[in-house]
Parts: C-alpha cells; structure tokens; sequence
C-alpha cells in the first residue's frame, strides 16, 4: 500500500448517489491530510474480488453500501478478517480497514450515527426502560433496533409490512434486557401510545417512492419522530410531526456521524460533525432533488 497518501472509498451498486465523498472530501481538506475518498461501482458478484483486492489496490480500507453490507459480513470471516462486535450483533458490515495485524477488519457504524444523531438532536430523551416504535425490517432497522436496546429501552415495537420480516428481525435481536413486539402493518397507529419514540427505517417518504401513511394522534407531546430518510431533507412523516409541535430528526444527522469512525481508522484523526459540512450536504440534496 502507498503508505504517502491515504486512499479510502465507498463500493456500492448503484454508488453515483452516494454523498460520503463529499463528507470525507470536507474533512480531508479541513484537517489538511493528504488522502483520497472515491466512489467504486462494484456489483454483488465482484463484491468479493474487491475486497479480497482491497489491500493492494492501496486503499486502507472502505465503506459499504446496499446492497453489499450483508454479504460484506458474511465474506470478512471467509477473508481471514474479523468481524467487530456491533457488526455480529446486526450482521452485517458498512465499514472496513486494516489494523496493526495486517488482516481485514469489519464493524456497522450506523448504529453510532444513528444514536449520536439522536442524542445531540433530543438531548433530554432518555430511552431507559422506555417504549419506542420502529418501521421496517431491513439492515437499517436492524442497526436501529441494536442501537435502541443498547442505549436501554423497555420495549421495541417491530412494525414491518412483511409481518414475517418483523418476526425474524425480533428473534434474531441479541438484547436480553429489551422487550420485543411485532406490530402488524395496519395496526401501527393504534400502537403509538405510550411511545417515547417513533424510528422509520423503510423507503416510504423517500424522493419518488409513496409517503408513509401514519396517524400520529396516539403518540404524546413530548415524543420524538426520527425519519432516516433524508432525500427529501423533511419527509411528509417530519412534517407531520412537526405541525403536531413534536421533535422531530431527520437522517442526514445519522449518515455524518457514521463516518466519523471509518474517518478515524483511515485517515488517524477524529473528525467533527459541524454546521459548515451540514450545509455542504444539505445544499448538495436540494441541488438534486
């Protein structure tokens, strides 16, 4: 590997959407360190001679998008890698590098950004033996639902339109202490009482996809709505809750500060989420939306 300058990168297919080179491009010249951060098509089945190739190809390592972040799990162990434990616990992987042994290293730090975001957005929410909703099913949901359980919650309420997806997602959770519901998909406005917080994980309110139907009566002032959608920067789900006098977080918050650790391990310097690189971002959306 070219030890002078620093490469990283983010594999996904597709991968022109993604907004992480502009994210580390922003902290890279902040901090005036010499590297590269580059997008990389890469297809399911060239996933892994990719990785296999990471090391020489001179890259310290890469993030991973859909739909590669499963399978990227599953190929670190078969690599001679290791997996980290955030990435067991959701089984699956969205970051990798080489440590000091030389070998393929792989952790999920979406839970990190997730939390954070969440923590610096409501700072008064505390989850602790508390009630919380969570829409869908898929690999951000099971990043949510690990970073819920972790930070304390009572009872996680699964609600997924695939009822069986739901069920799968509420076994294989690791928490013992978390309580898990499956909420049927029609029933899911009738189970927001007492809900300290309500986490959409599904593609509903995305640019160009159907807005997610909800009634939002049931959850009580003080509640919070998180959205990890944030192609629109405020879905019809934020404004709803946000006519309704409740807080709201949107997920361009959680995609910043899930970078923050890859950053570290590659370029050896912890960066900060800053008003400045929100605004590059949110400028960069409304460009294309």
């Amino acid at each position: 590997m070219n030890r002078a300058i620093k490469r990283a990168c983010v594999i996904g297919w597709p991968i022109g959407h993604s907004r992480s080179p502009l994210i580390h491009g922003y902290w890279l010249n902040k901090y005036g360190i010499e590297g590269s951060y580059t997008k990389e098509a890469v297809k399911p089945e060239g996933l892994e001679t990719f990785l296999r190739s990471l090391g020489e190809n001179g890259f310290a390592g890469c993030n991973v998008t859909v739909p590669h972040k499963e399978a990227a799990y599953r190929l670190c162990a078969q690599l001679g890698g290791t997996n980290h434990a955030d990435a067991v616990a959701v089984r699956a992987v969205n970051t990798f590098w080489f440590d000091g042994d030389g070998k393929l290293h792989g952790t999920n730090t979406d839970h990190h950004g997730f939390l954070t975001h969440l923590q610096t957005t409501a700072p008064r929410l505390d989850l602790k033996g508390r009630t919380v909703m969570v829409l869908g099913a898929g690999g951000a949901a099971q990043s949510v639902e690990w970073a819920l359980a972790t930070a304390g919650a009572g009872e996680i309420r699964i609600c997924n339109r695939s009822l069986e997806r739901a069920e799968a997602l509420a076994r294989q959770s690791t928490s013992s202490t978390t309580r898990r519901v499956v909420v049927p998909w029609d029933e899911r406005s009738h189970h927001l009482k007492d809900c300290a917080l309500l986490v959409n994980t599904t593609t509903l309110g995305m640019a160009n996809q159907p807005p997610l139907e909800i009634d939002l009566s049931g959850l009580a002032t003080d509640a919070v709505v998180y959205d990890i959608v944030y192609v629109p920067l405020e879905t019809p789900l934020l404004a709803a809750a946000r006519a309704r006098g409740l807080r709201t977080v949107n997920g361009l918050g959680m995609l910043l500060h899930q970078a923050v650790p890859g950053f570290i391990k590659w370029f050896g310097q912890k960066p900060e989420v800053t008003p400045e690189l929100r605004a590059l971002i949110e400028a960069d959306i409304r460009g294309h939306v």
